[in-house]
């Protein structure tokens, strides 16, 4: 596989960052997510790095090194992340479980799926066209799909941001799937937070991602994101790859560096259960985890 990947995060006007993004892949295989964690419920930046360690811990257990069946991957991962948030709440004696939006993508022998619960989404970008994006789970597109608002009104709905679906709830969740699609070299699938997505339009998001390779466009989008919210800006995340990237030869990685039985990864795998709240990474750990892969990218890319 060849690719360039890049992932930045802001925290916006918050006082703390909820978002988590992440990536691993194997020679044949490669899993992307973005978790965001709600900010209404409990220990919501819980929720979203607990639901990426355990999908990361069910791609290193799967993918050797491809998966058998994407889709069923993608749908067993997310539900074992919710369980585990689950098993979270139990073990720490939580009121509720924290709860968070996720989205997923896998690509592997040229082919993507994706899944998500919430309003965490992908976008799929083609020739400097919107292919595809996942649909969210939320009370305004529920109105949308049922004719009672635009896309207009949906934008300045004071509901906008009630999410129907989620990790973490009482409720087993429902996992969307999507995909089975076959890339063609340049094309770009970017996930990302409702933080990214709420504040550009889909023509503004288009733009930035075939103007220029991900490694720009991704840290541009999220700052401008944040910008044009001002000072109702969310935390802000967007992970993106191009796919067999030849726009972008110095910086495009290749699967064929990872040795056999062997997986790269951004997201920290560890014991799910371990501690509490406070082990979850800082804002400064964030940061310099966001700095290592950046300088490992550029390492790749020049060697």
């Amino acid at each position: 596989m060849r690719f360039s990947i890049y992932q930045d995060t802001l925290c916006g006007a918050r006082t703390t960052n909820q978002d988590r993004m992440g990536y691993c892949f194997t020679r044949e295989s490669l899993l992307m997510l973005v978790a965001d964690g709600m900010g209404g419920h409990l220990h919501g930046e819980v929720a979203a790095h607990l639901a990426l360690q355990a999908a990361a811990a069910c791609f290193q257990a799967d993918a050797r090194p491809l998966l058998d069946d994407p889709p069923a991957f993608l749908d067993r991962a997310l539900r074992h992340a919710h369980h585990e948030i689950l098993r979270y709440q139990a073990l720490h004696d939580l009121p509720e479980a924290p709860r968070t939006t996720i989205v997923a993508c896998v690509v592997q022998q040229g082919r993507a799926w994706w899944a998500h619960a919430g309003d965490s989404r992908l976008y799929w970008v083609r020739d400097a066209r919107l292919v595809a994006r996942t649909r969210d789970h939320s009370k305004v597109q529920n109105l949308i799909d049922l004719g009672q608002i635009d896309e207009a009104e949906a934008e300045a709905h004071p509901e906008r941001n009630k999410v129907l679906n989620c990790l973490g709830s009482p409720f087993e969740p429902t996992v969307d799937l999507g995909g089975d699609v076959v890339l063609r070299p340049g094309d770009t699938l970017m996930l990302c937070t409702d933080g990214v997505w709420s504040a550009l339009t889909e023509p503004v998001l288009v733009e930035h991602l075939s103007a220029e390779p991900v490694l720009a466009a991704v840290p541009r989008l999220v700052r401008t994101a944040v910008d044009r919210a001002g000072a109702m800006a969310d935390n802000a995340t967007a992970l993106a790859m191009t796919w067999d990237d030849l726009a972008s030869a110095g910086a495009t990685l290749s699967s064929d560096d990872v040795p056999d039985g062997a997986i790269t990864t951004t997201i920290a795998v560890g014991q799910l259960d371990a501690g509490s709240p406070a082990d979850v990474l800082s804002e400064d750990e964030i940061e310099r985890t966001i700095r290592e892969i950046r300088e490992a990218i550029s390492r790749t890319g020049s060697s």
